[in-house]
């Protein structure tokens, strides 16, 4: 959180929030429906020019929504290098204060601080909807407060002629007035099964599965998000590594388990069938061992 006084030297953007560039983002893996949203809009965004002559402009403002872990960030970020440019990632606890009017004077320096920085910036929003809640009748100093802040959101939100993404669990916490100031609206759901093996080959990289093993793993991990399947493709791996080192017991089925013993899913997700077999589902059962280097994997093996 940042507090400040005239007096004081000017907030700087990376009081902010994390400024992200173009190289550090991660090519997301979508479902078709989203890539397809994603595509339609970055294709307006570079017809700007045809958009104006039929009176139209590019949109500029988009909100995603998801379930925790789904990937909103990743593809804020994939955005922002398609175009080219940074983004800066701001958090609730970068400009909401306990001090009353403070809120909404940090949310106007924010915005201040893009429109004055050296290159444009894609402001992204993450948790959006702890800064963004629905106003109320005023009964309350907090609900005064609120409703102020929201109210100077929704002000330097239409002000505002560069990118702004946002992102939030709970998408029907947002003010009705801040939702229709975002002009791209895209919910992000788990990865279906084609997303889900995609998104396990990446992460287990540089070692690998057949396909038939990899199909059986991601069937496995149903209503697990990306960044559930990341942890533990990076568990596992981190088991090969340092397990041999420390002498656990590296057979196949004690390191499964110790490792789905590390990590669980969120509540509100539900477990995966894996977590509910751990290593006497299936698929672990027809994962080789040692895993393979992706490039030593040989896929003409039959299932067992």
């Amino acid at each position: 959180m940042i507090v400040f006084s005239l007096k004081e030297q000017e907030p700087t953007i990376d009081d902010f929030g994390d400024l992200l560039s173009p190289s550090e983002a991660a090519e997301p893996i979508l479902a078709k429906d989203v890539r397809g949203a994603l595509l339609e809009w970055i294709t307006e965004i570079f017809a700007e020019k045809e958009l104006t002559a039929a009176g139209l402009k590019p949109r500029k403002r988009a909100l995603f929504s998801g379930k925790p872990g789904t990937g909103k960030t990743t593809l804020a970020h994939h955005l922002a290098a398609r175009l080219g440019l940074p983004m800066l990632v701001t958090r609730p606890e970068r400009v909401i204060s306990k001090w009353v009017g403070q809120t909404a004077m940090q949310i106007g320096s924010l915005f201040d601080v893009v429109r004055r920085h050296d290159e444009p910036v894609v402001l992204f929003f993450d948790e959006f909807d702890a800064v963004a809640g629905q106003r109320s009748n005023a009964e309350q100093s907090s609900d005064r407060e609120r409703n102020a802040y929201v109210n100077t959101l929704l002000q330097r939100i239409e002000q505002h002629d560069g990118f702004v993404i946002a992102a939030t669990n709970f998408a029907s916490h947002i003010d009705q007035a801040i939702w229709r100031r975002f002009d791209v609206h895209i919910e992000i759901d788990l990865p279906g099964q084609f997303e889900r093996e995609r998104i396990l080959a990446r992460y287990l990289e540089p070692w690998g599965l057949p396909k038939a093993a990899l199909k059986l793993l991601a069937e496995a991990l149903g209503t697990a998000s990306p960044a559930l399947m990341r942890q533990l493709a990076e568990g596992l791996k981190r088991q090969l590594v340092i397990g041999p080192m420390v002498d656990w017991d590296m057979r196949r089925d004690q390191t499964i388990d110790r490792l789905l013993a590390a990590i669980q899913p969120h509540p509100d997700l539900g477990k995966p069938r894996l977590w509910s077999q751990g290593a006497r589902d299936h698929a672990i059962a027809q994962m080789p061992w040692p895993l393979p280097l992706a490039k030593e994997v040989v896929d003409d093996a039959p299932p067992k």
